[in-house]
């Protein structure tokens, strides 16, 4: 029987249940080699969960943004709030998307790897939709979560950024840089602490309000259909089979 294990620095390491499933080399690196986009960038202030003033960059969108849809790739999502507005501070702003974005998961039928909602912008690590084009769904779930807030106009910015992962190492790279991003802001210590974020999912299988597309899911699966289901397929991974 293969097994699987999940590596995760400020963690240690954690054992998932000993079902019998295919090994996979889908670890995360230790964080400290992070980069985030080389990207022009404007800075943005708010209040943290302490109390302090935190300013940070985010990414301009380029102009004359060139998006690659229908490759079968992974992309790496980002789009902000209106002029960088901390519109997503709140705990029930956070709440209201991830039951926007869960709803738009199973609605075009995509799949999504990680995600971050940053009090003025948005990290997304996601499939290409079976319906529609990504851009469709995008939109879509801007506009709910906006109507769901009650703020139909000027809550986010127009554009959006998008980049289509690669490889495997591209891959780990940027779902590093979503689970790190909190931090780097100085919101929060610890990624496990800021609790709008797929980090916990990948790091104690927590089931939270939107689904990843992981081994923890994958192992869910097959405990609901009482057998052995294939081995989930993470994008670019170098899965051995058994």
């Amino acid at each position: 029987m293969a097994h699987s294990s999940f590596l995760l620095p400020e963690w240690g390491k954690i054992k998932p249940p000993t079902l019998p499933v295919a090994h996979s080399s889908f670890l995360l690196p230790e964080w400290g080699k992070i980069k985030p986009p080389t990207l022009p960038v404007a800075h943005s202030s708010f209040l943290c969960l302490s109390g302090e003033t935190k300013t940070f960059n985010i990414p301009h969108m380029p102009s004359r943004l060139k998006r690659y849809h229908e490759s079968g790739q992974t992309h790496f999502v980002t789009f902000c709030c209106f002029r960088r507005q901390a519109l997503l501070l709140s705990s029930n702003a956070g709440q209201v998307f991830e039951r926007a974005l869960e709803s738009i998961r199973r609605d075009y039928r995509l799949r999504l790897y990680g995600y971050v909602v940053m009090p003025e912008h948005v990290h997304l690590l996601l499939s290409e939709p079976e319906r529609q084009t990504l851009a469709v769904a995008v939109k879509s779930l801007k506009q709910g979560v906006a109507r769901r807030l009650g703020i139909a106009e000027h809550f986010w910015q127009k554009r959006y950024y998008d980049l289509n992962v690669r490889d495997h190492k591209q891959f780990v790279e940027k779902l590093r840089y979503i689970h790190r991003n909190p931090v780097k802001a100085g919101l929060c210590s610890a990624p496990e602490e800021w609790p709008f974020s797929s980090f916990r999912h990948y790091a104690i299988g927590e089931e939270g309000a939107v689904e990843i597309e992981s081994e923890w899911t994958a192992r869910k699966r097959e405990r609901l259909a009482g057998r052995l289901c294939a081995t989930i397929e993470l994008p670019h991974s170098t899965q051995q089979k058994s």
